[in-house]
């Protein structure tokens, strides 16, 4: 019997391949470089994060950019939308200078760029804010970036999305995005989550990291052969409680949070 220490994507690979939690930076360091830069990515593989993630959405000129929200306040100052703009437009922004004058002149990246940084044996989570009208032009980049499907999973909150990522391109790893309440008031249950992962395609499921995952949570999935990571942690107490069951963990500080884990 393999010890439940160490989730996987699939039984046959726990029981040949145990290995540590793979730690993914979200939107990069974020918390030492502003979010979803070249600088915050660079500074993540500086940092010897397993993978790291970012947000994505589609221009007024189909062009992708790398950005979390819809408008480009939050990060940038100036309250455009990302869909009423052309990315030569938006290249225009500062998006570094609100995490400090030293990061002042960052731009908006493109998904190329982001990609561009990823060093061998390193994975980027590629997550779609928008809908399925994205799956062409990032098959595209992500075709031309080089680097192997294994190595550019795609997530999202929009089982859509996923599906529509699945039907285009099934050799390329996808996994359902998935908000959990607290227990007393949860109503997703395992199965039913395992159900729409299987109707969608989904390789796996990516949840908050709620105290909803548990171990029996995650032993259905691993059963049901899915991956099963969480999101987004900077307490070292829920890192340490969910890293035996998960396969994945997605924090703001991925070098300060492996110290943590290895205390």
């Amino acid at each position: 019997m393999v010890p439940i220490a160490f989730a996987f994507v699939t039984l046959s690979a726990v029981a040949a391949d145990p290995k540590p939690v793979e730690i993914v930076a979200h939107r990069g360091a974020s918390h030492d470089a502003p979010e979803n830069t070249v600088a915050a990515f660079k500074l993540a593989w500086e940092q010897k994060a397993d993978a790291a993630e970012l947000d994505i959405h589609l221009t007024k000129d189909g062009k992708i950019v790398v950005i979390h929200d819809a408008s480009t306040k939050r990060t940038t100052g100036a309250d455009w939308k990302v869909t009423e703009r052309t990315l030569a437009e938006l290249r225009t922004l500062d998006a570094g200078k609100w995490k400090g004058e030293r990061f002042a002149g960052e731009k908006l990246p493109t998904l190329d760029e982001m990609l561009a940084t990823t060093p061998r044996g390193k994975r980027v989570f590629v997550e779609v804010k928008c809908g399925p009208e994205v799956v062409p032009e990032l098959d595209r980049v992500l075709k031309a970036s080089g680097l192997k499907p294994e190595q550019t999973p795609v997530i999202s909150f929009h089982a859509n999305v996923i599906a529509a990522v699945k039907k285009a391109r099934p050799d390329l790893p996808a996994y359902w995005l998935v908000s959990l309440k607290k227990k007393a008031d949860e109503k997703k249950t395992a199965e039913d989550l395992i159900a729409k992962a299987r109707e969608i395609q989904a390789d796996g499921l990516d949840v908050s990291a709620s105290d909803v995952v548990d171990e029996a949570f995650a032993a259905k999935v691993r059963a049901a052969r899915l991956r099963l990571g969480v999101w987004t942690v900077d307490d070292p107490a829920v890192a340490r409680r969910v890293a035996p069951w998960v396969s994945g963990i997605t924090t703001n500080r991925p070098a300060w949070l492996r110290e943590q884990l290895r205390k």
